[in-house]
């Protein structure tokens, strides 16, 4: 698999397996308590020691205040912290200085005027993630919409980035055949039910992008 793969919102054992014996490089979980996909922080404890070595585990925030960034991690192993609401440059450094841990700020795009502030955001960030923004979504991310991807064709990024937003087994290879990402995540493509992961189609997912 060439194409690292994040999957992100897991929020049971049977999922997060599934997801780390297919060859997910990424897991995520959701700190974000209007989300479906939001995990506590006993759950998250739980689950992360269970992520084999070689595995990333990735604890999404929005809009994050220093008390909760505390609590999560000083609770829960975290490899990497991923920002989905409106911090800015400045933000995303100081939350690099508390936590000591790498920086993925997501971007929603709907329009290459959405990537007004990418090049300030890839100064301060260690990763770029570039996720859909539908127009009326109540949520930051997860919403099972994808994007025009040929926003970002032609575009070189300083720093290795994920690509997100609608992503599924059924369009991957067109996704991939569009762009190079360093790596694709996916939430809501590998859901039973919105919010709830399903560990068949983890499976068929990190099978395609194997074949690609």
């Amino acid at each position: 698999m060439s194409t690292a793969v994040k999957i992100c919102g897991l929020s049971e054992p049977e999922t997060l397996r599934a997801a780390c014996e297919n060859g997910a490089r990424f897991v995520g979980f959701v700190f974000y308590p209007p989300s479906p996909r939001a995990v506590t922080i006993d759950t998250a404890y739980e689950l992360a020691r269970q992520v084999p070595t070689g595995v990333r585990s990735v604890g999404l925030f929005v809009d994050p205040s220093d008390v909760f960034l505390d609590q999560v991690t000083g609770a829960v192993q975290l490899d990497m912290i991923q920002l989905h609401g409106n911090e800015t440059p400045q933000r995303i450094t100081e939350i690099k200085q508390r936590t000591h841990m790498p920086v993925m700020k997501a971007i929603r795009v709907a329009s290459r005027d959405d990537l007004a502030d990418l090049d300030a955001i890839e100064r301060a960030a260690d990763w770029i993630l570039f996720d859909a923004k539908p127009a009326g979504a109540d949520l930051p991310g997860g919403t099972g919409e994808r994007f025009d991807w040929n926003i970002l064709k032609g575009l070189n990024f300083d720093k290795p980035w994920m690509l997100s937003g609608g992503l599924d087994a059924g369009n991957a290879a067109e996704a991939l055949s569009t762009l190079s990402p360093t790596a694709v995540d996916i939430s809501s493509g590998v859901e039973s039910t919105r919010g709830v992961k399903d560990a068949s189609k983890i499976k068929d997912f990190l099978d395609t992008l194997k074949n690609i």
